[in-house]
């Protein structure tokens, strides 16, 4: 899939552990960066999906609607940011519903990249 494709919200498959591992098994993530940063740095910004709450992070967001998501399985967003090369991204599963986003705070997409204003 094209980087331009993803975009906020979005819950993509990616192979886990990211290096130097030989057995690789594929991983839920959620998209955080905007597609302007993403069609143009050919990179993703993502956040962790996990099922293991046992030792949740206080920022840990339930995700509620795991149809829309197109998660299994009881899941959370753990705020554990990382980049992917886009080409790395297998493929799309889903994207959280409305109110799972505004729970993650998506509204205001992480800006990255964003051209600054100049400075005086």
């Amino acid at each position: 899939m094209r980087s331009a494709a993803f975009k906020p919200g979005d819950v993509v498959v990616i192979p886990f552990p990211l290096a130097g591992a030989r057995v690789k098994k594929h991983r839920p993530a959620l998209v955080c960066s905007r597609q302007e940063f993403n069609s143009s740095a050919g990179h993703v910004v993502l956040a962790m999906i996990t099922t293991a709450t046992t030792h949740g992070w206080p920022s840990d967001v339930r995700v509620l609607d795991l149809a829309s998501a197109g998660l299994p399985q009881g899941s959370v967003v753990r705020w554990k940011l990382f980049t992917l090369p886009a080409k790395t991204i297998i493929r799309k599963i889903g994207a959280l519903s409305a109110p799972d986003r505004s729970a993650c705070g998506l509204e205001q997409p992480v800006r990255i990249g964003a051209a600054a204003e100049p400075r005086a």
